[in-house]
C-alpha cells in the first residue's frame, strides 16, 4: 500500500470522531479505501456518508445495487472492491454464474430486465462518459426516476472507491495485488 493506514493513537480529534462514527455503524470498522480517506478527515466524513446512503439507503434493491457495484469494480479492476462486493452480491441474490461471467469480462447471458438495463447503462456511461437519449429513456422506463438517480450515485461513489483502491494500492488480505488478476480483456459492452 502506498499510503499507510493511520494508527488510531496518531489521529487528531476530528479523525478519531469520524473513525468512531464509521466503526459504530453498519460497516463495523474502518478498512480499505475508508482507511485511506482517514488522512483527510473532511473527505472521509463526506465520502463515508455518501457511501452509507448508496449502500444502505438507496432506492435500488441490494441485488441491483450490488450488481452495479460489481460492474464498477470489474471495469476498474479494483480487486479489493471485487472481493468484498462479489460475495455480498451473491448473498443479495445475484447468481454466482453472473458474477463469474462479469469477472471474465463477458456480458452475462441471463440477466433480468432490470439487470440488463443497469448493465447497458453502466457500460455505455463508462465507455462514452455520457448516455444517449435512447438508453436514458429505456433505463428510466425500467428503473423509474428515483432508482435511476440512485444508480448514478452508486456508480459515482464506487468509481471513487475503485480509484482510491487503485491509486493507493489498497490490497485485500486474500490478494497478492490490489488489482484484479490480469484482465485478459475489457468487459463486453
Amino acid at each position: 500500500m502506498r499510503l499507510e493506514n493511520l494508527r488510531y493513537e496518531d489521529m487528531n480529534k476530528e479523525q478519531k470522531k469520524i473513525h468512531d462514527d464509521i466503526s459504530s455503524g453498519p460497516r463495523g470498522s474502518v478498512r480499505g479505501p475508508l482507511a485511506v480517506w482517514m488522512h483527510r478527515a473532511g473527505l472521509a466524513d463526506k465520502a463515508q456518508s455518501l457511501g452509507a446512503y448508496c449502500r444502505y439507503n438507496s432506492s435500488l434493491e441490494p441485488m441491483l445495487s450490488e450488481f452495479a457495484i460489481c460492474l464498477i469494480a470489474r471495469l476498474w479492476g479494483a480487486d479489493y472492491e471485487w472481493r468484498v462486493h462479489s460475495k455480498i452480491a451473491i448473498e443479495a441474490g445475484v447468481s454466482s454464474k453472473i458474477i463469474d461471467e462479469i469477472k471474465l469480462g463477458r456480458k452475462p447471458a441471463k440477466l433480468s430486465k432490470e439487470q440488463n438495463a443497469i448493465y447497458n447503462f453502466t457500460m455505455l456511461l463508462h465507455k462514452d462518459k455520457k448516455v444517449d437519449d435512447d438508453i436514458y429513456h429505456q433505463t428510466a422506463k425500467i428503473l423509474g426516476d428515483d432508482r435511476l438517480v440512485d444508480l448514478v450515485g452508486v456508480l459515482g461513489y464506487y468509481t471513487l472507491i475503485s480509484m482510491t483502491i487503485n491509486v493507493f494500492g489498497v490490497q485485500h488480505l486474500e490478494s497478492k495485488s490490489p488489482y484484479m488478476d490480469v484482465l485478459e480483456k475489457d468487459i463486453e459492452i
